[in-house]
């Protein structure tokens, strides 16, 4: 009689209590996110879809004619370009500084720059509002006026589109090897060679970002310039408050016309920042 040894006995224990590994299916777990997923994204479409459907092509072409609306057209595409230029020539620098340096109280910079993306529009129209009731406010505007003018719709758009520009243009030189610049200053070059030379060329698509993420920022502004500069016919009226009085007439059709105007300047933008926008292997 052939007898198991203690060995072969617990080598069988083991294959008997060894856990299935069989590899399970992951269909329900990716069914469940698209279901979650799909009821914002779902959202979207029918609000979109709900547009479309309200405004006949006659209306829309008849807003089209009125000239409070193309005037508002015409002051937020000119406000909204300025707006991305002047943000552009804050955002690199500030956004250059906080890649590359260190200093005492970085952090408290840091916290300062991301205010407007986090504090209410309304608030940030009050507080402009408060501020050229000061002294230093008062003597800006014997030179420019900025309360209720043209001046002040592009003061109100900078001060929230410049913030998403800082931070995109902060995340594009982190994301740019420092060695480059480093061997170009070893080899000579001081620090404003190797930037316009070296950094600010591979930074071109974060650029392209920072520009049409604070231009299409700067046109969805509503609050600030309400508040800080009115909403005044042919006068300070922009595509944002163009809806607002539109809709307080109670000219519907007017208002989804210019709602969808601003849709489809935004789905641009956004396309222009995926294609060119991508950031580029450093």
């Amino acid at each position: 009689m052939i007898s198991e040894s203690p060995i072969d006995n617990q080598e069988s224990r083991i294959e008997l209590s060894a856990p299935d590994h069989r590899v399970r299916s992951d269909a329900p777990f990716v069914v469940g996110l698209c279901l979650l997923g799909s009821i914002y994204v779902l959202l979207i479409a029918g609000m979109l879809l709900a547009n479309l459907s309200f405004t006949a092509p006659g209306n829309f072409l008849a807003a089209l004619r009125s000239p409070e609306i193309r005037y508002a057209i015409r002051l937020s595409l000119l406000s909204c370009s300025i707006t991305a230029v002047l943000s552009l020539w804050v955002a690199v620098p500030i956004g250059y500084l906080m890649s590359r340096f260190s200093f005492r109280g970085k952090a408290l910079v840091d916290a300062l720059l991301d205010i407007p993306i986090v504090l209410p529009p309304l608030v940030i129209g009050l507080s402009l509002l408060i501020l050229f009731r000061t002294p230093v406010g008062q003597f800006i505007e014997r030179f420019i006026p900025m309360t209720y003018a043209v001046p002040g719709i592009i003061l109100a758009q900078w001060m929230v589109g410049c913030a998403f520009a800082v931070r995109t243009m902060r995340t594009t030189f982190d994301q740019i090897n420092p060695r480059q610049e480093q061997v170009a200053l070893t080899l000579g070059c001081s620090r404003s060679e190797a930037f316009w030379q070296i950094v600010l060329p591979q930074a071109r698509r974060g650029l392209l970002a920072a520009g049409t993420l604070a231009w299409a920022r700067a046109l969805g502004e509503f609050g600030p310039i309400l508040i800080f500069s009115g909403a005044t016919r042919l006068r300070t009226e922009v595509m944002p408050t163009s809806v607002f009085l539109e809709l307080s007439v109670g000219n519907i059709e007017a208002a989804v016309a210019v709602s969808l105007l601003m849709v489809i300047a935004a789905v641009v933008v956004l396309l222009l920042v995926r294609v060119f926008g991508r950031p580029t292997a450093w």
